[in-house]
């Protein structure tokens, strides 16, 4: 699960903490070197990769803290010695967080955050939610989008919410690469964000909600309108691989990995 910088801010206000780093990360590892993991007497946020490496480096730093050291290293076999198999081996480095330190893992976090590929969601109801539900758990930054405060209201934690009276316009300012998602209460809303969307050229993924009827509508009033873009990427029907199931997780669920399979195609990405 990607750390988001609030979430770095908040644990820095309760407690004293070190910071578990893969210093390097050498054959088969769960992680690569750079990936990190802040420890505290009973939080742990982010990930080194899970496992009995995970649980030694929770043990070895949260024993740190309790001695009032500043810093160790740790040498990991992950073979037989250690009960796991990858057969790699893993440097760790454990430092405490003082106010220096935090400041560098804040900056750290925002940087990592803001390189995450931006999924817009247009429509916050109930697959709107849902969707960025599913998406805060991957290696994107979802930002939810609505002009209903009352829908706003209900975004899940751990993800962007806009309201605006204008959402067409948030897919201007998205950055390039993005994947916008279309499912508002209107379709001729829905028309005027995809439109813009596909115009960008640069999109990711751009998948509306609805049915072959309401796309075949679109491409008809696409081509009416001024200098029109393709819709041949277009995604429309969205989930398609989950129908009939239309309860609003199922749908999100198969939509999450229309995205990341987008993504992907594009770059690798990294929790």
């Amino acid at each position: 699960m990607t750390v988001r910088p609030d979430e770095i801010a908040g644990l820095r206000a309760r407690t004293v903490a070190a910071l578990v780093e893969v210093a390097e990360a050498r054959g088969s590892t769960p992680r690569e070197s750079g990936a990190w993991m802040v420890v505290t007497k009973g939080t742990i946020l982010g990930t080194i990769g899970g496992g009995q490496l995970e649980y030694m480096a929770i043990d070895a730093a949260r024993a740190m803290l309790a001695r009032g050291d500043d810093s160790e290293t740790l040498d990991i076999p992950l073979g037989p010695e250690i009960g796991q198999c990858c057969g790699g081996r893993t440097v760790l480095t454990c430092t405490r967080l003082d106010d220096a330190g935090w400041e560098a893992l804040a900056a750290m976090a925002e940087r990592e955050y803001r390189a995450l590929p931006a999924v817009l969601i247009f429509g916050a109801g109930h697959v709107g939610r849902a969707l960025a539900a599913a998406l805060a758990l991957l290696p994107v930054r979802p930002v939810l989008i609505d002009q209903r405060p009352e829908e706003i209201a209900l975004a899940p934690p751990r993800v962007e919410a806009v309201m605006t009276a204008i959402p067409e316009a948030e897919v201007a300012t998205a950055p390039p690469g993005s994947a916008f998602v279309i499912l508002t209460h209107d379709h001729a809303l829905d028309f005027l964000i995809a439109r813009e969307a596909l115009a960008r050229g640069d999109a990711a993924y751009v998948g509306m909600i609805g049915s072959k009827t309401k796309r075949v509508t679109f491409e008809r009033w696409l081509a009416r309108t001024e200098d029109p873009p393709s819709p041949e990427s277009l995604v429309s029907p969205i989930g398609a691989a989950g129908r009939p199931d239309k309860r609003p997780e199922v749908i999100a669920a198969f939509v999450a990995t229309e995205i990341l399979a987008a993504l992907v195609m594009r770059a690798p990405l990294r929790v």
